[in-house]
């Protein structure tokens, strides 16, 4: 094997690895030279059902705060990095990427020690603390956005998404995508959905806006948890669809004219799908990353926030939105320009050019 990827944790790191090995297969490598490392979460099926070899360690997040746990962290990792780094030599894997979550410190640390090229990608504006630790290790650093606070040395090459994102059309997918969901085609459509982290908030608030009746349909991701309970409450209402979870991203982006979501990794997606959102970021997360991310889009003219704490004001927010079609369109250029579509063709092509 000759390539490796670590991501691990939240969807937000996940699927952007997924995107690179994906984009490396493109490339001619064989997925069995595409080695994942992870630990339990996540990425323990979605590397594995993609038919991608993956190695799990012991991972634990590092606590904001004093807590017992934060002592057992330096054996922790050190046990990582000593099975990662006899991964590598026994591959003959001279080549990692870290996508940024703890993984990323182990991972860098074992390609330290195997003399393997180290290059690190950070999903957020502001740089979580596993790649502010590890950076300064890395031979080249990349990021999602033309400037990554407290990572000053990263590239922007954007945040890999996969190839039906990469590729979008909406005007060739949208007849299809209101078949998928059962969606009146006359009808904007809303979008909305959570993530994999703080879904609730939302979750009530669009159950609140769909009580009463709107010139707009409502296509809500709800998350799987959280969907049977929801789909009770929708049952009553015509324009409320509920999904617990969409495995094909492409087809809900497709259906909607705006989107309601957290700042986490579906800023990519939407910007490279040019949809304009309301986004209310979460305060969870390094450095409270969404914070940065959704202050990026606004900056650009690409998206508007919703701040949790005022949570009250996002109905009125989107019933604004929905009726200004102008500024849709202009969120959407602003989208657009700030699209990097083949990030994962990107970072899969630095991966073959330090392989030589």
């Amino acid at each position: 094997m000759s390539f490796s990827i670590a991501a691990a944790g939240t969807g937000g790191h996940v699927f952007p690895g997924l995107a690179v090995g994906e984009a490396l297969v493109a490339a001619g490598v064989p997925k069995e030279e595409i080695l994942f490392v992870g630990g339990g979460r996540l990425e323990s099926e979605v590397y594995p059902e993609a038919g991608f070899p993956f190695l799990g360690v012991e991972l634990a997040g590092l606590q904001r705060r004093l807590t017992r746990s934060n002592l057992t962290m330096p054996a922790v990792v050190m046990r990582a990095t000593r099975a990662i780094a006899a991964a590598l030599r026994d591959r003959q894997i001279d080549v990692m990427l870290g996508m940024g979550g703890y993984v990323t410190v182990p991972a860098g640390l074992a390609a330290t020690r195997s003399k393997a090229h180290l290059f690190i990608h950070e999903q957020n504006a502001e740089a979580g603390l596993a790649n502010r630790l590890i950076g300064f290790r890395a031979g080249r650093v990349f990021g999602s956005f033309p400037r990554t606070k407290r990572l000053a040395r990263a590239e922007w090459v954007g945040n890999p998404v996969r190839a039906n994102l990469a590729h979008f059309d909406r005007g060739a997918l949208r007849h299809r995508a209101f078949e998928r969901y059962g969606l009146d085609p006359r009808t904007p459509v809303l979008g909305v959905f959570g993530g994999s982290l703080g879904a609730g908030v939302l979750n009530r608030a669009v159950a609140d806006l769909t009580s009463t009746p709107q010139p707009f349909q409502v296509l809500h991701l709800a998350g799987s948890s959280h969907a049977p309970g929801l789909l009770d409450k929708a049952a009553g209402r015509d324009r409320w669809r509920v999904i617990g979870f969409e495995p094909e991203m492409h087809w809900f982006y497709a259906a909607t004219d705006l989107v309601v979501a957290r700042a986490g990794g579906a800023v990519a997606e939407l910007t490279v799908t040019a949809t304009p959102s309301v986004l209310v970021p979460g305060g969870f997360g390094s450095g409270a990353h969404q914070r940065a991310n959704a202050a990026a889009l606004v900056g650009a003219g690409a998206a508007v926030v919703v701040p949790e704490e005022r949570i009250a004001e996002l109905a009125a927010t989107i019933n604004r939105l929905m009726v200004d079609s102008a500024q849709r369109e202009s969120m959407s250029r602003a989208c657009a320009a700030l699209a990097r579509p083949r990030a994962a063709t990107d970072l899969a092509t630095a991966m073959v050019a330090a392989h030589g």
